[in-house]
């Protein structure tokens, strides 16, 4: 990993961080937002429902798409580059990247649906105790997909994933790649809505759970239990909000 591309693919991980970091919303102010409500949050100008509001959130999900799933797709990147006839290897991390942009308006979009429904703070918080529980719960659900079964062995299998598919050149190669991780993550990366869109501690967390699940050991022993334990923190926001 010593090559330029690999300094430019570090680079871009860091960045994406580093802005995370400088955009990222202090606790006091999310505090007072769930004092005095959306108008304080939106009189910030930080997202509204409007073109340029679309526009930031778009950039803010593209960040975390950068920043969240670049480094769980390391494992597949050093595969490819060990391969001793590989393509261009920006262009295979172009196409990977190319899908969770796609991934990043589609969550970009849904923000601010919630967000007009009142379902979701100006930051992207959830303000309902319905809508968290039920994130958590197809996160969970999903976790026991076979959909989520074959992204994941693909992922935890990169060498086969690239000779099954070198035919199609590096650009469609990262467009597969990103969309494998698309199916692998995208139930997990929606939880933002949850843990707090912008939140660091979640983001790591998040980036730290997703990695581990691509790993061809630890990624089996972890995949269910975490959707149990998905399913159960919803079932609990359930039934606080039915007074059990």
């Amino acid at each position: 990993m010593t090559g330029r591309h690999w300094i430019a693919l570090f680079a871009l991980i860091l960045t994406s961080w580093v802005m995370l970091y400088l955009m990222a919303l202090p606790a006091e102010l999310r505090a007072a937002g769930r004092i005095y409500g959306a108008e304080f949050l939106a009189g910030l100008c930080r997202v509204t429902p409007d073109a340029a509001g679309f526009a930031r959130v778009t950039l803010m999900w593209a960040l975390m798409s950068a920043a969240m799933m670049a480094p769980t797709a390391l494992p597949a990147f050093t595969t490819y580059d060990d391969l001793p006839t590989r393509g261009r290897f920006g262009t295979l991390v172009a196409g990977y990247l190319a899908v969770w942009l796609g991934f990043s308006v589609l969550a970009a979009g849904l923000q601010i649906v919630l967000f007009r429904a009142d379902l979701v703070s100006a930051f992207g918080d959830s303000r309902s105790a319905w809508l968290s529980a039920g994130l958590l719960a197809v996160a969970g659900g999903y976790q026991f997909s076979p959909l989520k079964d074959a992204c994941l062995s693909r992922c935890r299998a990169p060498l086969t994933f690239f000779f099954q598919h070198w035919d199609e050149g590096p650009w469609r190669n990262g467009l597969r790649l990103g969309l494998v991780c698309l199916g692998c993550c995208w139930a997990l990366m929606l939880l933002a809505f949850v843990g707090g869109v912008m939140s660091l501690a979640f983001m790591g967390v998040a980036t730290l759970i997703m990695l581990t699940e691509k790993l061809p050991q630890a990624g089996q022993v972890m995949t269910r239990p975490l959707g149990i334990g998905l399913l159960a923190a919803a079932a609990w926001l359930a039934a606080r909000q039915l007074g059990l």
